[in-house]
């Protein structure tokens, strides 16, 4: 297929999004940028979510996790442990945080710190979110990235570096003047597009395949790509971890952080918020169910069309490779190597399509919460005396610009890390930069006692991942070869909440 037709349909793509975001973004305030005025409609927010909650990582790295093998066996439907605990999550944010918020009246979310523990706590707080959310949204910005390099620019003679900046200039311009407002109705038509594009590949490889759906289960169970729950206890992958450690992720990664928030406490009503959350949990689980069955699909193809496992040696290790017209397809290569040299032209336009469509609902809306939070948080834009609306406009827009920059810097890092399977990456990352969080939040919500204002709480906060990480590292030997996975952000929670209590004292009448 002709990457030049590739290239022409994600520009035609990008120009619908940038009318949508004039329509959407005339007449913007700094009050629109930050929560869209909060007269956001519940439905498109819950729908425009499942985009952002998503990702490329998530069309990418989860079906090509099913077939990859790992001690011996296939990784399988083992995802679906960790979506059954985003269900607890989900439920924990729709009815313990999301009323706290609004009878706060929240812009950021981390003013709760402020109110509850002082200036310190609120500016550790947003410290954190903005590492978190720079490293997650570029992680998987990354891997997006690279699919598009290598099927489409790598044969234009495209450098990755402007490929990267290309990217980053598109989803800049979209979002540089309506923020949430316009975001709101981007993610829902983005979502939209990903989604048809999931069906129709599922559709037209079981066709492929001449299989109907039952007849795609029964190969997939006899191929053992349907194993769900992990029973060993040591394992990483042990099915306690992954759901708790699955709820927890939830509560950290969307409760507690300002850029999913900032949309849901767009919305106008309580209640409708969060029947906004509620019915993002359910359609999330379902749609991560459907790229788990694609990810069978996909790996029943390959294997059609000739394609083995052999035993290769990387970085010492013994790795089992997924070969297909000697190359290596396993993990996040399987999708887009199936549909980019066995599928019709149309599919790998509708690919392509539904690749974007996952890409610029995780990266735009980071990008628009990460300007809100540094102007709000760190540098307090609202409460600004004697500032007029146009200079704070413009250093919001000066935020924005800088934070696209930091953005290159950091895909480029991942570009030189060129890991197989971003998303436990991403997993990992999460547990050392969120867990301060959830310990900080989970300290006010759940005791009465007071914190000093000063840099102690700030330090405790930046001690707590090295302690977590060095605990990781000697749990097989301490534990009887018990290895921490994504419970990890669960300890680093607990060793924050620990040694708040320790700084604590009293809280006075």
């Amino acid at each position: 297929m002709s990457p030049i037709l590739l290239f022409s349909f994600v520009i035609g793509y990008f120009l619908l999004l940038l009318a949508v975001a004039w329509y959407t973004g005339r007449n913007s305030t700094n009050e629109s940028f930050f929560i869209g005025n909060k007269n956001s409609n519940w439905m498109l927010v819950a729908f425009g979510m499942i985009g952002t909650s998503l990702s490329g990582v998530t069309f990418v790295s989860v079906p090509g996790a099913v077939g990859d093998l790992a001690g011996g066996s296939f990784k399988g439907f083992a995802y679906l442990q960790v979506a059954l605990g985003y269900l607890l999550g989900y439920t924990v944010i729709a009815f313990i945080l999301l009323p706290l918020y609004y009878r706060l009246n929240l812009t950021s979310i981390y003013h709760y710190l402020m109110q509850r523990f002082g200036n310190t706590a609120y500016k550790t707080g947003a410290l954190f979110f903005i590492i978190s959310r720079t490293v997650g949204a570029t992680a998987r910005l990354y891997l997006v990235i690279n699919v598009l390099q290598f099927f489409i620019l790598d044969q234009m003679g495209v450098p990755f570096i402007v490929t990267a900046a290309i990217i980053l200039l598109m989803i800049l311009l979209y979002t540089f003047e309506g923020g949430v407002k316009t975001i709101v109705y981007t993610d829902t038509l983005q979502t939209s597009l990903m989604i048809a594009g999931l069906v129709v590949c599922v559709i037209f490889i079981l066709n492929q395949l001449n299989m109907n759906l039952g007849q795609a289960i029964n190969q997939m169970s006899d191929a053992g790509y349907l194993t769900i729950f992990n029973t060993d206890v040591n394992s990483k992958g042990f099915f306690l971890k992954q759901i708790i450690g699955g709820a927890f992720i939830t509560i950290a990664m969307t409760g507690l952080d300002q850029e999913m928030m900032q949309k849901n406490i767009s919305v106008k009503r309580l209640g409708d918020s969060q029947k906004n959350v509620l019915s993002l949990a359910v359609i999330l689980v379902s749609v991560l169910v459907l790229f788990l069955f694609l990810g069978g699909l996909l790996y029943l193809f390959a294997v059609s069309k000739g394609a083995m496992y052999q035993e290769v040696m990387v970085n010492g290790k013994n790795v089992q490779h997924l070969i297909l017209d000697q190359k290596n397809i396993i993990g996040d290569k399987v999708f887009p190597s199936v549909v980019m040299q066995y599928l019709p032209p149309a599919i790998g336009i509708l690919f392509i399509i539904a690749l974007i469509s996952a890409l610029f609902p995780s990266a735009d809306g980071a990008l628009t919460a990460l300007t809100s939070s540094f102007c709000i948080d760190i540098l307090g834009l609202q409460q600004r005396e004697g500032w007029t609306e146009q200079q704070k406009k413009r250093t919001r827009l000066t935020v924005h610009f800088s934070f696209t920059i930091v953005f290159l810097i950091c895909i480029l890092i991942f570009y030189k890390i060129n890991d197989n399977s971003i998303i436990d990456i991403i997993l990992d990352l999460a547990g050392y930069t969120y867990g301060p969080l959830l310990g900080l939040f989970a300290f006010g919500i759940f005791t009465k006692r007071s914190l000093p204002d000063h840099m102690g709480i700030t330090a405790l906060a930046l001690l707590a991942p090295v302690l977590s990480y060095l605990l990781s590292k000697q749990a097989p030997v301490l534990f009887n070869g018990y290895q921490i996975g994504i419970e990890l952000l669960l300890i680093n929670g607990l060793i924050t909440f620990a040694g708040l209590f320790l700084l604590s004292t009293t809280k006075k009448s």
